[in-house]
């Protein structure tokens, strides 16, 4: 794991290409504290840098920026290639083997591309990745992001003509060419996935490279990225081989077991201390058994807890690393320990971003780091094997709500949004034991949302109301326009039900733009390198072919995983109702983050950056402050670009 930089600007003395590349490497120094290389070609004005966190060949042999042996190729990598021994053999047989310098995964990818060229390489490599290689014989610039976006990789041409590209926003920001105007579309996005999604960035004519992409860049100029990898493929792939009756459920249990066992081994290899975090939910429980099993050592697992009850789950993550006999250690934190992260956020997250769990997961991620330097986790085990309570949720309500006339909907919702959201509030707290899945936390807030989810006319629609925050990003971002997101189109091609649909767009939207940047953040702010097993593409592939009758039963989705983990863990530590990395943000905002809250949130403040409207945002403040109603989704959204523009203002030209 680490972080890559560079540019095409216009030649100059490689003195001078190499301290500008040393620059925008130091900006990025905590993905990689353990060295720093850079690499330049004066006579066209081209350079790399690289800062490394060591993990596979400690030694000097994984120096970075490496050549290729035969001279063709300069390359910078972020990341790992899982099944790089797998490849390293294929590519031995297939040129009649080689020598080689070390035993890095980036010595591999190098010559593997040397020999294969850039799509065959692709194709091959399982892992997480982003690079910029150099092709010296053609005289193009390769960059290319893993299948699921665990990478990140920005890049884009300044007004000057220099391309500019970084694992983060700020190894741009340093290079003399920097000119930067905030993309209003882009906030207008922000305010309504609480994330900025790819190709966008917050900056006008600055991308982020979608996952399984790759472009080439010839004369400074940047192709139309190319898809080395298609989810949809995969899941029309999935669906044609069930079609046959799925038999008994044994055998898929197995094969469950086989594929994430044979993932779980390769990702644990490492020169460095390892670890996992462990919530104690399924998806953590079973990555931390499948790597329990495969080592004599106790398992080193970290989690955190919140000192108000309803928000902590530590306690099954203590019962199930006792049950696994893991090497467990855990932290609890309350309102003033977020109140020390939250000045650091936007530093932490260089970019606009408001998923209020990067504070307990930036916390989790500093403490494991104080003992490993490599962590595993359970993520995307929801979106692959149905898991998120809003599935069961959304589905049973969309089919409900469809048999009622559209205008009858409409009258309900208008009713239903004249009861103060405090008084919902109140009722749900009483009526919580009968219905927990929806009135467990916040039930004036989804109240709110079912008012506005009954106004719409189709699945799609319906969904993204139910996953969104502010439904119309214009209202306070005047002059913003939302751009359809792909994600939703290629989802409504391929999912054959609704259930299928919302995994699909969450695979290809939720997943990358926000779980995922959340993680990689909050763990390379530290220089911890995170692992997710699910995320592997066999694991993804596999997921596609098993049936929704093994993943949905009664009610309850991630069953096929719950099967596999009851084979290593009582099924009485871990059948509970799901509930996610949550914080107790509405009680923290009108308490200890009150008067952080109060200063972002001022008229002045808002009026500051020229995007916002300050009435709408100043009436939700209020009625929040008052309990008439939990705004605080909403309000983390604006308080998050505020606190980034208040730390990135100095960047705007």
């Amino acid at each position: 794991m680490c972080g890559i930089a560079g540019f095409w600007s216009v030649s100059a003395p490689s003195e001078v290409l190499g301290a500008m590349a040393r620059s925008m490497g130091e900006a990025i120094a905590h993905r990689g504290p353990d060295g720093r290389g850079e690499w330049a070609q004066p006579d066209i004005g081209l350079a790399l840098s690289h800062r490394r966190l060591a993990i596979i060949d400690l030694t000097e042999a994984g120096f970075q920026p490496m050549h290729a042996a035969s001279g063709r190729w300069t390359i910078v990598f972020n990341g790992e290639i899982y099944n790089y021994l797998v490849v390293r053999a294929e590519l031995e047989r297939a040129r009649g083997g080689g020598a080689w310098r070390g035993h890095s995964d980036t010595e591999l990818l190098i010559e593997a591309l040397d020999y294969w060229g850039v799509e065959e390489t692709l194709s091959r490599c399982d892992g997480m990745f982003a690079f910029a290689a150099w092709d010296h014989a053609v005289g193009r610039l390769i960059l290319a992001r893993d299948r699921l976006g665990e990478k990140p990789l920005y890049y884009g041409s300044m007004p000057d003509g220099a391309f500019l590209f970084g694992s983060e926003l700020r190894a741009l920001y340093v290079h003399p060419s920097w000119r930067g105007q905030i993309d209003r579309d882009s906030v207008g996005l922000l305010m309504h996935y609480n994330s900025i999604p790819a190709p966008w960035s917050i900056w006008q004519n600055v991308h982020k490279l979608p996952p399984a992409h790759w472009l080439e860049v010839r004369d400074r100029r940047a192709s139309t990225p190319q898809p080395y990898w298609s989810l949809r493929d995969v899941m029309l792939a999935g669906e044609s081989s069930r079609m046959a009756p799925p038999g008994a459920d044994e055998p898929w249990v197995d094969r469950l077991e086989a594929v994430l066992g044979e993932v779980v081994e390769q990702e644990m290899l490492s020169d460095v201390p390892l670890g996992a975090f462990l919530s104690g939910g399924i998806d953590s429980s079973l990555v931390v058994a499948m790597m329990q099993k495969r080592t004599a050592r106790p398992v080193k697992t970290f989690t955190i807890g919140f000192r108000e009850d309803a928000f902590d789950e530590a306690r099954y993550a203590r019962e199930v690393a006792a049950h696994l006999g893991t090497d467990h250690r855990e932290f609890y934190f309350s309102g003033s320990d977020a109140l020390d992260v939250v000045p650091r956020v936007a530093d932490l997250y260089d970019e606009p971003f408001s998923d209020s769990s990067q504070l307990p997961t930036w916390l989790v991620s500093h403490f494991a780091r104080q003992h490993v330097t490599v962590a595993l986790s359970g993520d995307a085990g929801d979106e692959l094997f149905a898991g998120y309570t809003r599935y069961f949720v959304g589905d049973g309500f969309w089919r409900a709500a469809s048999r009622v006339p559209y205008p009858l909907r409409r009258a309900t919702a208008a009713g239903l949004g004249l009861v103060p959201s405090k008084a919902w509030d109140a009722l749900g707290h009483g009526l919580g034991p009968l219905c927990p899945r929806l009135l467990r936390n916040s039930p004036g807030d989804k109240f709110s949302r079912i008012a506005r989810m009954l106004r719409e006319r189709s699945p799609a629609g319906f969904y993204d109301e139910l996953i969104s925050h502010w439904k119309d990003p214009a209202l306070l971002v005047p002059g913003a326009r939302l751009p359809a997101l792909d994600a939703a189109e290629l989802a409504a091609r391929a999912g054959r039900s609704d259930i299928e649909f919302m995994q699909a767009h969450d695979t290809l939207a939720y997943l990358p733009n926000d779980i995922l940047v959340k993680v990689d953040r909050a763990a390379m702010a530290v220089s911890l390198e995170t692992r997710a097993p699910f995320l592997d593409r066999r694991v993804v592939e596999f997921a596609w072919t098993v049936p929704e009758s093994l993943k949905v039963r009664q009610g309850n989705g991630k069953w096929l995983m719950r099967e596999l983990l009851a084979r290593h863990v009582p099924r009485s530590l871990f059948e509970r109702p799901k509930q996610g990395f949550g914080i107790p943000l509405g009680p923290w905002l009108r308490g200890p983050l009150r008067e952080w809250a109060e200063c972002l949130l001022s008229p002045s403040a808002l009026a500051e950056s020229g995007l916002f409207d300050p009435a709408p945002i100043r009436r939700k403040w209020e009625e929040h402050l008052r309990g008439q109603a939990a705004w605080h989704y909403y309000l983390w959204d604006i308080l998050m670009f505020q606190a980034w523009y208040q730390r990135y203002r100095s960047q705007v030209s």
